[in-house]
């Protein structure tokens, strides 16, 4: 996870770096906010850059503070940039969609001499307009593998990527590839994750056991779900066995696949939590998707002691269950997980939550989703936020801006025509 130190929630700057909505509507009345936009920028501030979005709210900070793009562009630039460089390039990408142009050119510099050229391109390929791109299909053949390029096919029809395949036979070719292999313009998967194993659909319960407590990871994780599919018993005999032994990736694969089971698991799931035996997390997976009221004290317990120690990756399973559960004595916490949190990952689920658990005080801070950094957490504050003549004009604002995500845009030109 990130280095970055983050300031106090209750500083402008620390409620920029976790990129709640109080801070893009304080901001603009805040002498140097500008300055604490662009540092975050630089300093990357996500706890987990994998899951949480910062683009489009720096973005759209960058365009209403009129602040210079170039201070961006030469940070990708600098040397030693590296993998924290990578929120600079959503961010100017974004601004190009909310027509700061300018952003286009330091994209294309940055694919031409920057650290991260690639990702460079890869933004400058989605924004599906050619003539920023122009000329850079020399250097992707030539920097490029034939994996990469197909990668950066993954969508036939995008406009950059048809003018390029016209001029370039390897894009061409690795275009060909992604349709006849892909179809209908889906992405490909980055080497390394899950092989979903539809071969195993063939194979006996002993021996997709067998293969699941091998060491070979995609087969055994192809395993896993093969017999989480037929919701065989005995995959919660082999949990017990594998993960004491082994977590990581077989635990996410084992919550997913039991995840099917529902209420059947929940017998084992309450052994597991009470045992502290090596499923602890399996259990609370299973509790926050399938449990009941009677579950609630050990949610509440589970989540208030990732609080205290600030694990907030270990907060969002409680966080979903007490709010499915309708839990009211958790609505401290989640107001509490909502401001200090540093991972906006969690805060459409607390959102989400406190709409179950507490409508009436879950209004002000659907109102201040509405300016969040997160898309979902936007999407959810759209039909929670009680209309007012503020929230009327953000919700227009969501529905017109072309760079705000579709999902959202829908969201709020429903709520508008009510």
């Amino acid at each position: 996870m990130n280095e970055v130190v983050i300031e106090s929630a209750g500083t402008l700057h620390g409620q920029l770096q976790r990129g709640l909505g109080r801070a893009a509507r304080r901001a603009a009345g805040t002498a140097g906010a500008g300055e604490l936009v662009l540092d975050c920028i630089r300093r990357d501030p996500r706890w987990d850059p994998r899951v949480e979005s910062r683009g489009l709210y720096y973005a759209r900070l960058v365009v209403d503070l009129e602040l210079p793009a170039g201070p961006i562009g030469d940070r990708l630039l600098e040397p030693g940039c590296g993998d924290e460089g990578r929120l600079a390039v959503e961010v100017l990408a974004e601004l190009v969609r909310l027509s700061r142009r300018e952003a286009a050119g330091l994209l294309r510099a940055c694919a031409e001499e920057g650290e991260l050229w690639f990702e460079a391109v890869e933004a400058l390929i989605r924004l599906g307009d050619p003539a920023p791109a122009e000329g850079l299909d020399a250097l992707v053949v030539a920097r490029c593998d034939d994996r990469e390029l197909e990668w950066l096919a993954g969508d036939p029809d995008n406009p950059v990527i048809r003018h390029w395949a016209g001029r370039r036979p390897r894009i061409a070719a690795a275009l060909g590839r992604r349709r006849a292999g892909a179809g209908g313009g889906t992405r490909p998967r980055r080497p390394g994750g899950p092989v979903q194993g539809g071969e195993r659909s063939g194979r006996s319960e002993s021996e997709l056991l067998e293969l699941a407590r091998r060491r070979d990871d995609d087969g055994a994780v192809a395993a896993i779900f093969e017999l989480g599919r037929r919701r065989t018993p005995a995959l919660l005999d082999l949990a017990e066995e594998l993960l004491p032994q082994r977590d990581g990736r077989w635990g996410g694969a084992l919550c997913r696949a039991l995840r099917e089971y529902g209420s059947a698991a929940l017998p084992r799931a309450r052994a597991w939590a009470r045992a502290h035996a090596g499923c602890e997390a399996l259990a609370l997976c299973i509790l926050a998707s399938h449990g009941t009221h009677q579950d609630i004290p050990l949610l509440m317990s589970e989540l208030e002691a990732a609080v205290e120690r600030r694990d907030w990756g270990a907060v969002a399973g409680p966080v979903e269950g007490l709010g499915r559960l309708r839990a009211g004595e958790a609505v401290p916490l989640l107001k509490t997980i909502w401001l200090e949190s540093a991972y906006s990952y969690l805060r459409p689920r607390v959102l989400t939550s406190l709409t179950r658990t507490a409508p009436h005080t879950a209004e002000s801070y659907a109102v201040e989703g509405l300016w969040d950094c997160e898309d979902e957490t936007r999407r959810v504050a759209v039909s929670a936020a009680p209309f007012t003549d503020d929230t009327r004009l953000r919700l227009h604002r969501l529905h017109s801006d072309p760079a705000e995500d579709q999902r959202v845009r829908a969201a709020a030109s429903d709520r508008l025509m009510f």
